[in-house]
């Protein structure tokens, strides 16, 4: 899609300042005072339906106990505001960040907005030989995959180039050449969630996780046998360094996958025994730049089209070049579904760099894709001044946001005319389907918030977010907005689901807490870093 030209970048503007004039949340809904200890919220003694109070419990719960909370419950219609609990105190939200980047994009650039990759022929094609350079250009669009990339390669072949006199270039200058967020942990470097952010890569499968390896690791046959290692999509990019072995039937499974850091080595340690289960991991390149090349010419060679030359990375195409092939991503509405039901980090941050570059016209940039975000946030009613935000996805620990900001943006956006698709693209609670129910496929199961609570999801370690819609037992819909910070038990989301159950249970009149469930003993061993439930794969949540 095309940068906005300067009358289409000053509606964008317009449409920012206007929308908080169209919106304007109801008198009751403002707030001027944020409560700011574990008490009942201003105008709990005068609520009949027990709502206030049934909350508080919740929240003072012993797993709480040193922690901080800030909780808003709104009426999605009125804009009321029901319970309010530190509704200004800011917290670290996670992955609840992706509700501001998501609705960011949905208007900055439109629903149906479509990331491209092209190949275009750097000279004149004569006798099925491109004197020239080939290059290959990217967009940003975190969903290719290597059967996009054959599909180039057979485009490249119809265009009846059979070798290429120069280099094969990948253009990646869409994007800046900063490749991981603020603060990003150096030991997640290797992890799926954290990959290298790039307007060119290669996503392994269909949940689309962009910059990504998926290296299987299989028994021998017999003890002492080198385990059998795979990698999805295959290629020669990354190098196995196989150090693991197999040991006798019941013995111990330790492997481990690592990949160094600044190679793409990937070290495969540690024991399987004969008949254990298959190690599936997900493992970040480095580089997805190159990465995206090597496929790509491993998918020219396969259709009889060879590149004399070597690889560059990182020059941008010349104007004029001759397109040979295009390939199109889902429109944006639907490349929501996986970026929001399986909290994709990496959607998340390639959004966010769009914005950047369509509302600037530079190179995308977190800088100009967050002042992107702030803006819309502005328009919309958000008082974006009391928020920091430095990344897309809420992996960085600089993120922070209130409960109150969160709420007064799910109460506006549902006047957008896009809302119907975003508010689908939301977790479902108790839906098995990894599409529907997402990261809230396993929670809220056998209550009154099964398949009726929707809500988007975040963890760190010590960091707990829950926001969304749900409706009461009246029929109602209400607003939440929970965010829990600085605990030191493993997990609070069973405090997060009373509180949504107690409200899906609750009338108008009258309300009751649940007492949450006991939070899942973890071996230290299997701990992750308190980290989202679809960031752990295989899933087992």
């Amino acid at each position: 899609m095309s940068r906005p030209d300067g009358p289409v970048r000053r509606a964008i503007d317009l449409n920012f300042r206007t929308r908080a004039r169209r919106w304007a949340l109801p008198a009751v809904a403002l707030v001027t005072a944020a409560t700011l200890s574990w008490g009942a919220p201003a105008g709990a003694d005068s609520d009949p339906s027990g709502l206030p109070e049934a909350i508080d419990t919740i929240l003072g719960d012993a797993r709480m106990e040193g922690g901080a909370a800030s909780v808003v419950v709104a009426d999605a219609a009125t804009g009321e505001t029901l319970y309010q609990h530190n509704p200004t105190g800011r917290l670290m939200p996670a992955s609840n960040t992706k509700l501001a980047t998501s609705t960011a994009a949905m208007a900055v650039l439109g629903p149906d907005y479509r990331f491209s990759t092209d190949v275009l022929a750097g000279g004149k094609v004569r006798g099925g030989v491109l004197a020239g350079d080939l290059y290959l250009r990217g967009t940003g669009d975190p969903t290719t995959l290597a059967a996009d990339y054959d599909k180039l390669a057979a485009g490249v072949a119809a265009a009846g180039v059979k070798r290429v006199s120069g280099r094969l270039v990948a253009d990646d200058t869409r994007f800046d050449a900063q490749r991981q967020g603020d603060t990003w942990g150096a030991d997640d470097e290797s992890s799926y969630y954290a990959a290298q952010i790039s307007a060119l890569s290669v996503a392994p499968d269909t949940d689309y996780d962009t910059g990504t390896v998926i290296v299987e690791v299989k028994p021998g046959a017999r003890a002492g046998d080198k385990p059998v290692v795979s990698v999805t999509p295959k290629n020669d990019y990354v190098h196995v360094d196989l150090r693991a072995s197999t040991v006798g039937a019941g013995g111990d499974d330790t492997v481990g996958v690592v990949r160094e850091h600044g190679t793409n080595t990937i070290t495969v340690s540690g024991t399987v025994p004969v008949g254990g289960d298959t190690t599936k991991e997900w493992v970040t390149v480095w580089e997805p730049t190159g990465y995206a090349a090597a496929v790509f010419r491993d998918a020219l060679a396969a259709h009889g089209v060879k590149v004399t030359g070597a690889t560059r990375l990182g020059r941008a195409a010349p104007a004029g070049a001759q397109r040979l092939a295009t390939h199109e991503s889902m429109a944006l509405k639907d490349l929501l579904v996986p970026f929001m039901k399986l909290s994709n980090n990496m959607h998340a941050e390639s959004l966010t760099k769009a914005m950047g570059y369509e509302t600037t016209g530079r190179p995308g940039s977190w800088g100009d894709g967050i002042a992107a975000v702030a803006g819309y946030l502005k328009g919309a009613g958000v008082d974006a001044t009391k928020i920091r935000q430095v990344d897309g996805s809420g992996l960085s620990r600089k993120d922070n946001f209130a409960a109150r900001q969160i709420a007064d943006l799910l109460l506006s956006v549902q006047h957008e005319p896009w809302y119907a698709d975003w508010y689908k693209s939301l977790p479902v609670a108790c839906d098995p389907d990894r599409f529907v129910g997402g990261t809230l496929r396993t929670r809220m199961c056998g209550t009154p918030a099964a398949l009726n609570a929707r809500g988007k999801t975040g963890s760190l370690t010590g960091a707990s977010g829950l926001s969304g819609y749900v409706k009461d037992a009246d029929g109602r819909l209400l607003v939440y907005s929970i965010v829990q910070n600085n605990y030191l038990v493993s997990s609070v989301k069973p405090l997060e689901d009373a509180i949504v159950v107690t409200l899906a249970g609750s009338t108008g009149e009258k309300a009751a807490a649940v007492p949450p469930k006991a939070t899942r003993s973890v071996p230290a061993a299997e701990r992750r870093g308190d980290l989202e439930c679809s960031w752990l794969k295989p899933a087992t949540c």
